[in-house]
């Protein structure tokens, strides 16, 4: 698999505001998490997973959603080319990065929220987790 973009969209009427993305399955998804990184610390990076996909939504806010497909996870390639996406509370879409990946996420304003959905079931996390480093891959230049 590859990432992809599921793109949704807003309705808006004298009632408010509705933000979907119809095209997403929760058929396998096992929990979810809301991130808000901090202020001094916006960059929340790199951790890879080999089992476990990922798909992001941007609830506030906006951010920089970077990733990378893992060469070698006991010594990856320093070389391995960053992707990157920008999410925003604006535009409804949920990034999916399938397992074999490594991300990185970047706030770009404050108080910034992205809720993170994942397929593999908490008792596997300990098997699928790799961290790196945060200036492991430079986003910085991006």
């Amino acid at each position: 698999m590859i990432p992809k973009i599921i793109q949704g969209g807003n309705f808006s009427d004298n009632r408010g505001t509705i933000s979907y993305v119809n095209d997403f399955s929760f058929a396998n998804i096992e929990r979810f998490y809301i991130i808000s990184n901090s202020d001094e610390n916006p960059i929340r990076a790199w951790q890879g997973h080999k089992l476990d996909s990922k798909n992001f939504y941007c609830l506030s806010g906006s951010f920089e959603i970077y990733f990378i497909k893992i060469d070698n996870w006991e010594n990856p390639s320093k070389d391995l080319i960053i992707e990157t996406v920008l999410v925003s509370a604006l535009d409804s879409k949920i990034v999916h990065i399938p397992a074999g990946y490594a991300n990185a996420i970047k706030s770009l304003e404050k108080d910034s929220k992205l809720i993170s959905f994942s397929t593999l079931p908490l008792a596997n996390v300990s098997e699928d987790d790799v961290r790196y480093p945060l200036d492991y891959w430079n986003v910085n230049d991006k």
